[in-house]
C-alpha cells in the first residue's frame, strides 16, 4: 500500500538526512527532521497525492479500493485532503505555530478517519484493502504527529532554557 510506503520513505529520509548531513547530530536536530519529514510525507504526500488525486480525479477507482460506492461527498473529502496536503508541504517553509496547527488538525482528521474505517470494518465487514489497511496508517499518523508536536516543543524549550 502506497501510504505505508510513504511513511517508510519518511523515516528513510529522516535518517539519511541526519547521518549524511554535515550538520551536528543532536537530539534536537533529529526531532526537527522527524517533525518536518512527517509533515511533508504524512500530511503533504498522504493528503495531496494519496487523498486529493484519487478521490477527485480517480473517484470511482478510489471508492472501489475502499469498498465504498462513489458519492459526491468523495469529491469534498478529496478537496479537504488536498487542502491539508498543501499545508503539509508549506511546513517546509513555515514553522512553529503553523507546523503545530497543521499537525494537530490533520491528526484529528486522521483519528476520525481511522475510527470511521474501524466502524465500516466491524459493521459492514468491509475488509477492502484501502479500508482495512488505512486503519493502521490513520491511527499511526493520528498519534505520531501530536507526539512530534510535543517533542518539538520540549526540544525548543530545552534549547531556550539553556541559552
Amino acid at each position: 500500500m502506497l501510504n505505508i510506503i510513504a511513511i517508510i520513505l519518511c523515516y528513510i529520509g529522516v535518517y539519511a538526512t541526519y547521518y549524511l548531513s554535515k550538520k551536528e547530530r543532536t537530539t534536537e536536530r533529529l526531532i526537527e527532521l522527524h517533525y518536518v519529514y512527517s509533515l511533508v510525507f504524512q500530511v503533504g504526500i498522504i493528503g495531496f497525492v494519496f487523498g486529493f488525486i484519487p478521490h477527485v480525479i480517480f473517484s470511482e477507482f478510489a471508492a472501489n479500493k475502499i469498498g465504498w460506492n462513489t458519492s459526491p461527498f468523495q469529491i469534498e473529502v478529496g478537496i479537504h485532503d488536498g487542502a491539508w496536503g498543501l499545508l503539509g508541504f508549506l511546513c517546509i517553509k513555515y514553522k512553529n505555530g503553523f507546523r503545530a496547527a497543521t499537525a494537530i488538525g490533520w491528526a484529528l482528521f486522521m483519528l476520525g478517519a481511522a475510527i470511521g474505517h474501524v466502524v465500516d470494518f466491524v459493521k459492514a465487514d468491509n475488509a477492502a484493502e484501502y479500508n482495512y489497511l488505512m486503519i493502521f496508517v490513520d491511527f499511526f499518523v493520528a498519534f505520531n504527529l501530536p507526539t512530534l508536536v510535543y517533542l518539538d516543543y520540549k526540544s525548543k524549550k530545552k534549547l531556550k532554557d539553556s541559552a
